[in-house]
């Protein structure tokens, strides 16, 4: 896994928090405990609280700096956070909800963290689920095809490209194991304001061009940034307006029967 950056994860909060908000809406439980799978800094927590005031919440993630900025930034006295990784971690106690935002992505065999999950959930309670599935955008083939050009490819071949993530396969993954599940999926149309003269690329830079940013020795990043930064003001010309970004997003709500 990449080693994240809170302050430039956090540069577009606004905009990332509008699919988290959307997944919850769509939790038809009453939680007393939550699991935030890949919390991150801790900045949906409030949220949580806003929609479930009494339940006890539980954030993980596996970067310590992620963690740290969720301990300092959060005074929530039903909250916790934990440096863990989930797909070794085990809850001390069954769960009623678990939620993951923007993490399985990364997960490279994510059917079986989430099905080493499932014993730990209660009857009658949920799992949530929300996954980018922008891999067919610009912004994804400008960087993958930046990657396999030299003097970059032989830096960037290790590293995994995300995958098409795809509604049915929550609906199937879910159904097949007895839950009850609503999968769907929207693109939204983010209108990139006043960000500066690259927003598309510091987006990006922040979330899935990370991992190929750090595969890369010093004396090459700069120039690869600036490549790609060129492909990406190509692709998304920027208006009086701003600059759009559209962003497709798979959703998935399961619930296991009582």
């Amino acid at each position: 896994m990449p080693v994240w950056d809170p302050s430039r994860y956090l540069q577009f909060s606004d905009a990332r928090a509008r699919p988290f908000l959307d997944l919850i809406a769509e939790v038809p439980i009453n939680p007393s405990t939550i699991v935030d799978l890949g919390c991150g800094p801790g900045q949906h927590t409030r949220h949580l609280r806003e929609r479930w005031p009494e339940a006890l919440v539980l954030g993980i993630d596996a970067s310590s700096e992620m963690i740290a900025e969720a301990i300092r930034e959060n005074s929530d006295g039903l909250a916790n956070y934990d440096v863990a990784d989930l797909t070794e971690w085990t809850p001390p106690e069954p769960v009623d909800l678990f939620l993951s935002n923007a993490v399985f992505q990364w997960v490279p065999d994510q059917e079986v963290a989430i099905e080493r999950l499932l014993p730990h959930l209660n009857d009658g309670g949920a799992f949530a689920i929300q996954v980018p599935n922008n891999t067919g955008a610009a912004t994804y083939r400008s960087l993958n095809e930046l990657a396999e050009e030299e003097p970059y490819a032989k830096f960037c071949g290790d590293v995994r490209r995300l995958p098409w993530l795809e509604p049915d396969f929550y609906l199937n993954f879910f159904a097949e194991r007895g839950f009850e599940v609503n999968a769907w999926e929207s693109t939204y149309l983010h209108v990139l304001k006043d960000k500066g003269d690259d927003p598309v690329f510091d987006w990006i830079s922040g979330t899935g061009a990370r991992p190929f940013l750090e595969a890369l020795p010093d004396e090459l990043r700069d120039d690869f940034s600036s490549e790609l930064k060129r492909r990406l003001r190509a692709a998304y010309p920027a208006h009086e307006w701003g600059t759009v970004l559209p962003y497709r997003r798979t959703f998935a709500v399961a619930v296991l029967p009582h």
